[in-house]
């Protein structure tokens, strides 16, 4: 095994996070929001441990595509719809489920030959202003849906929640009025919850639920870690010590010698740097775990290396294990020292970074 870095995945806290969803969902329909390489942990690797998912969700064709050709025959739902007569050919022949979000889609479909029939998920817009039909523009929408021939097999509703990761906030509670007002009197299924919707405090009565950071063992919200949601971290990114030096009192380790030693100190190189996804902006004192131990980032991340003070830390040398977030130190917080969420980390993951089943 190369002692360089690694994203190390644990399906079985991948799975673990799953039952976890299904017990919030409280029957609702779980679709695993998939995309962006599964924020990070590998695409397909991480839909073939999933085998009990009612659906996967992505953004792009490809994404479900790649999916297709590795055997997945799980409903896949293109979060983002297509945008040309060939995508929505191709997603026909492989059978996948379509949000709706623009009268163009609607055209498209409108204007298709051949009598496929899809799964549609017609987007209402209730104030996030990226994607959707506005509620005073959703029930003509949904005329021409419903007219179209042939029929839909099913056409069902979602929205995005713009705030939910802040617990109770106004902003979720006028979202959820517009989305019921639009859809009143209408017994379709409906999709409202991501991860903060999900573990948040407000009810939101889903039929479908769309996962994706909780499954992945990160907590949503501000105000704590995934352990308090019973989460468990399903990436830990290590990588390993390839140097250990003595700094003495007054010398600097790194560029822009940002960062001087106050003491006699021991510092360890471990090979792992923002060609691999380390935010360059992470902040002095950032903990990394050297041998299960926490010591704090010395000097600014470069392309490949960043520098540990271990000073006072025994059995450290060459090869000595280290974790940049994951078991035992949360993405969560790490995100923090970065000024980042945790998505944005686990979603930076470098391709020349290897996932490795644990």
């Amino acid at each position: 095994m190369s002692r360089l870095i690694r994203a190390v995945i644990n399906t079985q806290a991948l799975r673990h996070n799953l039952r976890i969803i299904r017990q919030r969902a409280a029957g609702a329909r779980v679709m695993a929001v998939v995309k962006a390489n599964a924020y990070g942990h590998g695409l397909v690797a991480t839909a073939l441990a999933l085998p009990g998912v009612d659906a996967f969700a992505v953004a792009r064709l490809e994404e479900a595509l790649a999916l297709r050709a590795a055997g997945v025959m799980t409903p896949i739902v293109l979060l983002e719809g297509v945008f040309t007569a060939e995508q929505l050919q191709e997603s026909a022949r492989h059978g996948l489920e379509l949000v709706v979000h623009d009268a163009l889609q609607i055209e498209l479909l409108e204007r298709m030959s051949g009598a496929h029939r899809f799964v549609l998920w017609l987007k209402i817009d209730t104030g996030m202003n990226r994607l959707g039909f506005r509620p005073a523009q959703f029930a003509a929408a949904l005329a021409r849906v419903r007219s179209l021939r042939p029929a839909p097999l099913e056409v069902r509703l979602l929205t995005h929640l713009a705030c939910a990761d802040a617990r109770d906030n106004a902003m979720t509670q006028r979202q959820l009025a517009l989305f019921r007002d639009a859809i009143r009197g209408l017994t379709r299924p409906v999709s409202i919850a991501n991860s903060a919707g999900l573990f948040g405090t407000l009810p939101l009565q889903c039929d479908w639920v769309r996962p994706g950071l909780a499954l992945y063992g990160a907590s949503p919200f501000a105000d704590c870690d995934a352990a308090a949601l019973d989460l468990r971290p399903v990436m830990t990114l290590t990588s390993s010590v390839i140097a250990v030096r003595d700094v003495a009192r007054g010398e600097t380790v790194g560029y822009g010698a940002a960062w001087q030693a106050g003491r006699d100190s021991r510092i360890a190189i471990v090979a792992a740097g923002y060609g691999d996804g380390i935010p360059r902006n992470l902040a002095e004192g950032t903990p990394v775990l050297i041998n299960g131990q926490r010591a704090p980032l010395a000097g600014r991340v470069s392309m490949d290396m960043i520098g540990v003070d271990v000073t006072g830390l025994e059995q450290v040398q060459v090869g000595t294990p280290a974790v940049l977030w994951g078991e035992g130190l949360p993405v969560e917080e790490v995100a923090r020292h970065a000024g980042t969420i945790p998505y944005e980390l686990l979603c930076s993951v470098s391709q020349r970074v290897p996932i490795e089943l644990g």
